[in-house]
C-alpha cells in the first residue's frame, strides 16, 4: 500500500538546521511531484516546498526562501527537506504529499507528519 514516512522531525535552537527526509512507498514515485506541507497549532497548512517529479524545477513559500532546500533522490523513492537557520516560527508538523494527476485521476498521498519545534 502507499506510504510517506517522514522523519528528520526534532527540537533544535533557532538558528539551527534539520533535515527532513520522507521515504515513499506502493507507488511509481519518480512519477509523482512531491511537496512539503506545514501546519502549526491554530493555523491552516501551508505549502512550504515543492519539486516537479524528475527534480527540474523548485518552488518554496516566500518564508522559507533562501534557508530551506528541497531535493529528490529517486532511485531512494525519498524527499528532503534542508532547513537552515531555523526560527521559532518554522515551528509546526511538517507534512510530505505526494501528486500525480492523469487523464482519468489525480492522486494526492499524506503522511503522517513529524513534528519540528524551534526553541531555546
Amino acid at each position: 500500500q502507499v506510504q510517506l514516512v517522514e522523519s528528520g522531525g526534532g527540537l533544535v535552537q533557532p538558528g539551527g538546521s534539520l533535515r527532513l527526509s520522507c521515504a515513499a512507498s506502493g507507488f511509481t514515485f519518480s512519477n509523482y511531484a512531491m511537496s512539503w506541507y506545514r501546519q502549526a497549532p491554530g493555523k491552516e497548512r501551508e505549502l512550504v516546498a515543492g519539486i516537479t517529479s524528475a527534480g527540474g524545477r523548485t518552488n518554496y513559500a516566500d518564508s522559507v526562501k533562501g534557508r530551506f532546500t528541497i531535493s529528490r533522490g529517486n532511485a531512494k523513492n525519498t524527499v528532503y527537506l534542508q532547513m537552515n537557520s531555523l526560527k521559532p516560527e518554522d515551528t509546526a508538523v511538517y507534512y510530505c504529499n505526494a501528486w500525480y494527476r492523469d487523464y482519468l485521476y489525480t492522486y494526492d498521498y499524506w503522511g503522517q507528519g513529524t513534528q519540528v519545534t524551534v526553541s531555546s
